[in-house]
């Protein structure tokens, strides 16, 4: 039950409503230490389809990249947006997330005439909205953003790895794995990393680590 495909069925009741465009909007990296939020919005052409897709962490690597790919050639519309630690930090993650949706949405060209979020509903948003708990499981369009923004940010995460291994971020992308901790134990914080995201038992007992190597 729990890896059934995403279906287009509030998608086609939505557009039974008098909505043509319908953005899919989810993010990626929210519980992550270190690296950015990217934010994906897609807008599936109602007559191709893409079979397979569903929310993008019930997807091995190798199904992620071929469904990324079949959704930007084939979806109406995509994008990306993406927030950094320092955004992060100013705002905390969930103002940054949803700032950062906010932008997502409004990037593109045309606008969608109904936006569906997974979760929560976007502030200062002049467009028809539905936040949908559990939408990249249930909606076609949310799991085709989630794809579409895991997929980007692993990538990024794959060339902050290139240009300081030290963190381990090929294996990890950011998370809070043990390989990960201790290498902030040994190495402490890079540009990449979170400040406001600070596990008392380890934070507090390491410095910051030099500024030599800067973040992608």
């Amino acid at each position: 039950m729990g890896r059934r495909r995403a279906a287009r069925t509030v998608e086609n009741l939505t557009r039974r409503l008098g909505f043509a465009r319908i953005a899919g909007v989810d993010e990626v990296g929210r519980g992550c230490l270190a690296g950015p939020v990217v934010v994906g919005v897609v807008v599936l052409d109602e007559r191709r389809h893409i079979p397979g897709l569903r929310d993008s962490k019930l997807l091995t690597p190798a199904a992620r990249e071929r469904l990324y790919e079949c959704i930007v050639e084939r979806a109406a519309a995509w994008t990306v947006a993406e927030c950094g630690p320092e955004e992060i930090d100013a705002w905390n993650i969930h103002r940054a997330c949803l700032r950062t949706m906010r932008r997502a949405v409004l990037s593109l060209v045309p606008l969608p005439d109904f936006v569906l979020v997974d979760a929560f509903a976007i502030p200062d948003l002049f467009l028809a909205q539905r936040g949908i708990i559990g939408g990249d499981r249930l909606c076609a369009s949310i799991a085709a953003a989630s794809i579409v923004a895991k997929v980007t940010r692993d990538r990024l995460m794959l060339r902050c790895h290139e240009a300081d291994p030290r963190y381990g971020y090929d294996h990890h992308k950011g998370y809070a794995t043990a390989e990960h901790l201790a290498a902030l134990a040994r190495y402490g914080y890079s540009p990449l990393h979170r400040r406001t995201f600070r596990p008392p038992s380890l934070f507090d007992t390491i410095e910051e680590s030099r500024p030599d190597i800067a973040a992608v």
